[in-house]
């Protein structure tokens, strides 16, 4: 047996190679042959074996890696054991959080069944409103001047933009304007807007005559600017100075700005006028605004007779109730969905329609870079607009019977074939304007946007409740009027979205837990019915105490039982 070799040959860096398997015991070569003769070829063992020795030999040459080496060699053998895999690892799943999903459909079609065999609905249309303000009602109480008005300090001319009732918010704070400066008040131009498309003028819309007629004691209402002052601008208004003011500046802003101009100038401009004034006012400045918007401001007879009329049919077809009718105001158009950013249950259609409704509305406002749209969050937030679907079940859940009789005030409603057909199935009396008035009827009114809202307003305004779904001016107006008629209490269901939301989204709920939850949301519009005006209310929402007198039960007993 030949000695081995521990120390390199002349010019060598590496160790010699061990004794070949030839020369060993017999034992070990038979051992081998088992094996398959020349076992290092596929045997795992001898293919690590190589790869150490590789490796060691690395090491010897560069000897700084020992530092390394026993992080390497606990990595390698972990590897080679196969007890970490980079191919596999944890599988996560990701659930959405509560409310973010409209999982309505597949709630409605969950709690369908209970719902129409559920006979222990009573007539919750008779019984809802049983709240009452704690020391009395409130009456209507504004007072109008009864003297003349002194010599106007000149004439001021405003652009109500927006659709009915933001115009309606701009044609109240300017008569208080007007009134507060002594000035004289052109009839507001309409701004015929890009989501609106409306170009009706004040007279298509109000009753100009009443409303000049009614304000002639306190403020001054003209056609145009006289002829004589309209020389000097070459007839042209946009000659005339105007104002740029700023959202809800104060009315002594409009004393220490405007009215020294008005002076000098005797015509000036204020464009864009709607919100320009701040809700929080003197009393001669919110009186004003009550005696334009409840007084003044009476709809055009064409509107006014047909929403009449429209009243009289929907009392008809609830006479099973007493004459007695639910309006519910449904946002749900196009535009409205769009502007949102909400996701519903439209696939990839849904998807391609808002895309284009955004842009032809709003050009490039919700595509610009670095903008991130959250619909989860926003429906979490309650801020998406109820469906057709999610308004019939949360009316079901509060107690109204599928007898019902229910006036929609809406535009065109968003794929209405496909998202109206489940509220007509819960509500088979539900009644529009298109169904309740004949085409030749609707006819004066059908290609203009503020006037058909008009005709929503007056239904909605005599209905015994009002339903709102989405905020915005037309609810806010219709509040507030309510009120003003109905002793301060507005008769209206604002339901919580937020709550909404998350109800809406448990596939788990029952249908007793479920109407539980919607006769809580019913039961807190009767205690929020009534509700007094904090300084940055808008009191076109909130008329009391500005616009009402408060009538005390006790003193009002008093006055009855002495007479």
């Amino acid at each position: 047996m030949q000695p081995f070799n521990r120390l390199p040959s002349s010019g060598q860096t590496t160790p010699s190679p061990p004794q070949s398997p030839s020369v060993r015991s017999p034992r070990y070569r038979h051992g081998r042959s088992k094996q398959g003769g020349s076992g290092h070829q596929g045997s795992p063992r001898t293919l690590a074996y190589r790869l150490a020795r590789l490796l060691l030999s690395v090491l010897l040459r560069r000897q700084g890696i020992f530092l390394f080496a026993p992080l390497i060699y606990i990595s390698g053998m972990l590897l080679y054991m196969g007890t970490i895999s980079f191919d596999v690892g944890p599988i996560i799943t990701h659930r959405p959080a509560p409310g973010s999903v409209y999982r309505s459909p597949q709630l409605y079609g969950k709690l369908r069944p209970e719902m129409d065999s559920d006979n222990s609905t009573a007539d919750a249309i008779s019984t809802i409103w049983k709240n009452s303000y704690k020391g009395g009602e409130w009456r209507p109480c504004i007072n109008r001047s009864l003297g003349g008005l002194p010599e106007s300090n000149g004439y001021i001319i405003v652009e109500a933009n927006g659709g009915l009732n933001q115009q309606r918010t701009s044609i109240c704070n300017a008569v208080a304007v007007a009134g507060y400066l002594n000035a004289t008040l052109v009839i507001p131009n309409f701004h015929k807007h890009s989501i609106w498309r409306d170009p009706s003028k004040f007279n298509d819309i109000y009753d100009e005559d009443h409303f000049v007629n009614t304000l002639e004691n306190d403020v001054r209402i003209v056609n145009k600017v006289p002829g004589y002052l309209m020389e000097r601008y070459d007839y042209n208004l946009s000659h005339v100075y105007n104002f740029r003011i700023k959202a809800w500046s104060s009315i002594q802003y409009y004393k220490n700005n405007v009215l020294p101009r008005l002076l000098e100038e005797k015509v000036v401009r204020i464009s864009p006028f709607a919100n320009r004034l701040s809700f929080d006012a003197p009393p001669a400045v919110q009186r004003l605004r009550c005696l334009a918007n409840y007084e003044a401001l009476r709809f055009s007879n064409p509107i006014l007779t047909l929403g009449e009329t429209l009243v009289r049919r929907m009392k008809e077809h609830g006479a099973s109730s007493g004459g007695k009718y639910i309006s519910v105001h449904l946002r749900f158009e196009e535009d409205m969905v769009a502007f949102s950013c909400c996701v519903f249950d439209g696939g990839k259609q849904e998807q391609e329609d808002m895309a284009m409704a955004r842009e032809r509305g709003w050009r490039g406002k919700f595509t610009k870079p670095g903008r991130v749209i959250l619909p989860g969050s926003i429906r979490i937030d309650g801020k998406c607009p109820l469906t057709p679907l999610e308004v019939g079940l949360m009316l079901r859940g509060m107690g109204f019977s599928k007898n019902t009789s229910i006036y929609l005030a809406s535009g065109k409603i968003y794929d209405a074939g496909r998202n109206m057909a489940p509220l007509f199935e819960m509500f088979p009396l539900l009644q529009t304007k298109q169904t309740l008035a004949s085409e030749e009827e609707l006819a004066p009114f059908k290609n203009f946007s503020s006037r058909m809202a008009a005709i929503d307003y007056t239904v909605c305004l005599h209905s015994e409740v009002f339903v709102t779904t989405q905020g915005g001016n037309f609810p806010h107006f219709l509040i507030g009027h309510r009120r003003f008629l109905y002793g301060g209490h507005s008769k209206t269901i604002r339901p919580d979205k937020r709550k909404l939301a998350q109800i809406f989204d448990n596939p788990n709920i029952r249908w007793r837990t479920f109407k539980r939850h919607m006769l809580t949301i019913r039961s807190r519009g009767d205690s929020k019915g009534f509700e007094l005006k904090t300084p940055n209310n808008c009191i076109y929402t909130f008329p009391c105490p500005d616009c009402m007198c408060h009538s005390n039960k006790s003193v009002d007993s008093i006055s009855a039982s002495t007479l």
